[in-house]
């Protein structure tokens, strides 16, 4: 019978799967679950490469177990100091009491910071190398992909990379590991999710990471969260670089919040104005209901994005507020943007998305449409001009 976890004959993953875990981060939906991976590298002396979320520390240990056998763990290398990636090291010394902790020097002082561990360390630096006889791990530092200690591990004689969070997607691995043993087709729209919702801050870091890693030849890629990179290391590298990049590709995303559905009201005339004026993809969400990940995701997709809010407490409706705060945090440098908004007495909903749009630097395009008291067919020409407006930007 095939052993699924051996990638090659020195490299095993030790990972595990989180399929209980509602909300990555308490922030993010987790429809398809969450793996968090973890590698055990063999040469004359061992290496585990990463740990996972403190809930399954008895099942990581299990595993680094049944590929170690009576071997001891020499090194543990740590890429990456989230806790669903570190909340194992203490349980780890207690149980290879002589492993030595392998990390660059933010890394090290986290390490004493969250877990009080200080001793039996290894600080490494760009380019550092360590021999594990037979096998080396060299070192590369990205930091801010997505926090500052974040580094890369290379093994050039199995031509694989750990690379910590990035190239990472949400989804739990069901039966296989690599990419060649699973249906990968899910894991595209979750992998723009993870973007969008974890790292989407940090473009400027991710391409320098990739440039950085441009020269290697690489093989296999190890992440800690999803599949092993094999088959698809092509499609994997050019989203990321894509992603951030920060390119939309054609289409709108329409998103609105509504009270007593005047404002929606509008916002499906915008949309129907949009299809008929030519533009394609339309993709609609009430953020009141929407899962907020999958707005950050299309809109890091898609080049256009028209927001609606109804005036509340003289301010913007709290889930449109929402929104706009995550986009903002998320430093998007371009989006095509037209908004419209409704009011009962007095209006500020389309003056807040204006000043918005005006933050980012973002184009406003065609004149905000504005809604007073009930919906009535007189705001359609509205609707139409703005959404003409905007079908015109985007052809040109």
């Amino acid at each position: 019978m095939k052993d699924l976890t051996k990638l090659s004959d020195r490299i095993f993953y030790v990972g595990v799967n989180d399929r209980m875990k509602q909300l990555f981060e308490g922030l993010w939906s987790l429809p398809l679950g969450v793996s968090y991976n973890a590698y055990v590298v063999c040469g004359e002396r061992t290496a585990l490469i990463d740990t996972v979320d403190a809930c399954y520390t008895g099942r990581l240990l299990a595993n680094v177990r049944e590929r170690l056998g009576d071997r001891p763990l020499d090194y543990l290398v740590i890429n990456h100091m989230e806790p669903d990636h570190s909340a194992s090291i203490a349980a780890i010394r207690q149980v290879y009491p002589d492993v030595r902790i392998v990390g660059n020097a933010r890394t090290l002082q986290m390490i004493g910071g969250y877990y009080g561990i200080a001793d039996g360390t290894v600080e490494v630096k760009e380019g550092d190398v360590l021999d594990l006889g037979g096998l080396t791990l060299s070192f590369h530092l990205i930091p801010m992909v997505h926090w500052p200690e974040t580094m890369v591990s290379w093994c050039a004689e199995e031509r694989t990379i750990f690379s910590g969070d990035a190239f990472g997607t949400f989804g739990a691995l069901n039966g296989g590991v690599t990419d060649e043993e699973l249906d990968v087709e899910p894991f595209w729209t979750e992998m723009g999710r993870y973007y969008a919702c974890i790292v989407g801050k940090y473009g400027q870091p991710v391409q320098r990471a990739l440039q950085k890693v441009a020269g290697l030849d690489i093989a296999t890629i190890c992440s800690t969260h999803g599949p092993v990179w094999r088959r698809e290391i092509g499609r994997v590298v050019a989203m990321y670089d894509r992603l951030s990049r920060y390119e939309g590709e054609p289409g709108v995303v329409l998103a609105y919040g509504s009270m007593y559905g005047n404002t929606e009201q509008t916002a499906e005339r915008i949309a129907r104005e949009l299809v008929a004026a030519g533009v394609k993809p339309v993709v609609m969400y009430n953020l009141s209901t929407a899962d907020l990940s999958q707005v950050l995701r299309d809109i890091f997709r898609y080049d256009t994005l028209i927001v609606g809010s109804p005036t509340y407490n003289g301010q913007l409706y709290p889930p449109v507020e929402s929104l706009l705060s995550k986009l903002s945090a998320r430093c998007i440098p371009y989006r095509r943007f037209a908004c419209f908004g409704s009011f009962t007495w007095a209006g500020a909903a389309v003056r807040r998305m204006t000043e918005f749009a005006e933050s980012m630097k973002w184009p406003m395009i065609g004149a905000p449409v504005e809604l007073k008291q009930g919906y009535s067919t007189a705001v359609e020409p509205a609707c139409r001009a703005l959404a003409e407006a905007v079908a015109a930007d985007m052809k040109s």
